[in-house]
């Protein structure tokens, strides 16, 4: 393989200039983890440890193994939105017993770990990433249920959690739930539909109806602890497995758990040892940007996120706005497609169609590196087919079977996206750079469009054209677009699977690449017609 040589002059203005901008913005996202991790705030915080419970990173901590990594997803999902950062609940990836698994932990210092629709929308997720990676999934629990105020949006999304559970289980994909609190109501079917279930004696409250539920429904004075404790619970009902004293027995309980399962990862090992990059990630911060219309050099990232910077280009002199070619991440081989110059060209989308058979004819990954403007426009580009060559890339990435990971380092418009392995082509993983853009269209371009629109449409009636109110319009539109297509408000809906720092991103994606690997990699060997 040829070794990436960098350019990049540290020194030069256009480069602080760019390391400032992102320094700004990345200040911005760690801000927004940190009200994550502040979880309800410093009262209910002393509240829940004056009780003797462990916070629910603490139980992350000595759960997984010592001085493994705990991969956290959409860390800021709910920001931007009325609920609180991080919907109340933790997910991630993390190795317990030497298995690398999904947790999902509710976080009950956020009103009792309620579930809101994003919180929903996580925990959905979660279940979707262990049943594409075949990765067992282990559920801490302590939530006081539906957030009742907002039952219309979560109610029925709460109920496909459950069925996801099961079909986990159906599948061979284990589910083990440690009951730390109360799971109530629809929330008891969290461990009722899981294949394993530890409660913690005198914490873990199980029931359909708590005990006003059921003096209301009944008219009975029920006692909790014989209502759904976990003595009773172990006893008499049988819904638990294993009875823990106390929190840390439960995490050593499900951690025996874990190892007992004997699980095997079906997919590839790496074929060489980890090697890191010849120049320093730390420089990605500079090298991108600080305004997205102006193109940067994709190789110059490249060179600090694979192996020992080794790329082994593919056409490298054809299509030239999209890079492709073979590499490591952590002595895994992948192949790449990264966007070099925004915009796809005819050739770019026919080299990535031809680029994505390949890998999958030799069972090798994929990680697309987004910053795409979109397909090209234009007459001559029409004329030359545009529309059936970008289909050729979108058909080849819609049935490519080999495991995707994406990576948005800037922007990511239009069927760009589509193309690039965006959310809606389901790769295993989509992690953003908090500078990235994501949008059918530039703001600009976008409320411009709908202004040209306009008038057209009132010169064709024989209308007069009310300018004030079209700059007004104009305004509207571009202030919008600019809020709604930040990498903080996309990832607080949930379409990515988190922000990153730039500098993370070799590890992130290795920790990824690995869990893939749990689940089988196999490549596809037939595609639909190809519009020639």
């Amino acid at each position: 393989m040829s070794i990436l040589r960098s350019t990049i002059d540290t020194g030069s203005e256009t480069y602080r200039a760019n390391r400032a901008a992102m320094e700004a913005t990345l200040a911005d996202y760690q801000a927004l983890v940190a009200q994550a991790v502040a979880g309800g705030g410093d009262k209910y915080v002393e509240r829940h440890h004056k009780r003797g419970r462990l916070l629910v990173r603490e139980r992350i901590e000595l759960l997984v193994d010592p001085d493994a990594p705990f991969l956290e997803l959409s860390a800021t999902a709910g920001a931007y939105t009325e609920f609180a950062v991080g919907a109340a609940v933790v997910t991630g990836i993390g190795q317990i017993a030497g298995t690398e698994c999904v947790i999902l932990a509710n976080d009950p210092t956020v009103r009792g770990g309620s579930m809101n629709p994003i919180t929903v929308r996580k925990m959905l997720r979660a279940l979707a990433v262990c049943a594409e990676n075949r990765l067992p999934m282990v559920f801490l629990v302590e939530s006081g249920g539906a957030d009742l105020p907002h039952q219309l949006q979560l109610y029925l999304g709460a109920g496909e959690i459950f069925r996801d559970i099961t079909a986990l289980s159906a599948a061979g994909i284990p589910t083990i739930s440690l009951v730390f609190g109360n799971s109530t109501a629809g929330g008891a079917y969290l461990p009722g539909t899981s294949d394993y279930v530890v409660m913690v004696d005198q914490q873990a409250k199980v029931f359909l109806g708590g005990t006003p539920l059921v003096k209301m429904a009944t008219g009975e004075d029920a006692d909790e602890q014989e209502l759904g404790g976990a003595a009773m619970h172990s006893a008499v009902s049988g819904v638990s497995d294993y009875f823990a004293v106390d929190e840390h027995d439960a995490l050593r309980l499900g951690r025996s758990i874990v190892a007992g399962l004997t699980y095997r990862k079906l997919g590839l090992e790496p074929d060489r040892a980890p090697v890191d990059p010849r120049h320093d990630p730390d420089e990605l911060l500079g090298i991108v940007s600080a305004d997205l219309k102006v193109p940067f050099p994709v190789r110059e990232v490249l060179a600090r996120v694979v192996d020992d910077s080794e790329f082994d280009e593919f056409k490298p002199r054809y299509g030239p706005n999209l890079v492709t070619g073979f590499a490591h991440l952590h002595g895994r081989s992948v192949g790449i497609l990264a966007n070099d110059r925004g915009v796809l060209l005819n050739e770019d989308a026919n080299k990535a169609a031809q680029f994505i058979q390949l890998a999958n004819q030799i069972d090798t990954p994929l990680l697309f590196v987004q910053n795409v403007t979109g397909y090209m426009v234009g007459t001559d580009y029409e004329q030359r087919g545009m529309v059936k060559h970008g289909s050729h890339q979108i058909n080849a990435v819609t049935n490519s079977t080999v495991p995707h990971l994406t990576v948005q380092i800037g922007g990511s418009y239009g069927a760009g996206n589509y193309g690039m392995a965006g959310r809606p082509y389901n790769p295993r993983f989509l992690f953003v750079w908090p500078n990235a853009k994501t949008a059918v269209m530039g703001a600009e371009q976008l409320a411009g469009t709908l202004s040209i629109v306009a008038r057209a449409s009132a010169e064709d009636r024989g209308l007069p054209f009310d300018e004030a109110a079209d700059a007004a319009r104009t305004k509207q539109i571009e202030d919008q677009i600019t809020h709604e297509e930040q990498a903080a408000v996309m990832s607080g809906q949930l379409y990515d699977d988190g922000l990153i720092d730039p500098r993370d991103t070799r590890d992130v994606l290795g920790v990824a690449l690995s869990a893939v690997m749990t689940n089988e990699c196999r490549g596809q060997r037939g595609y639909g017609v190809f519009r020639m």
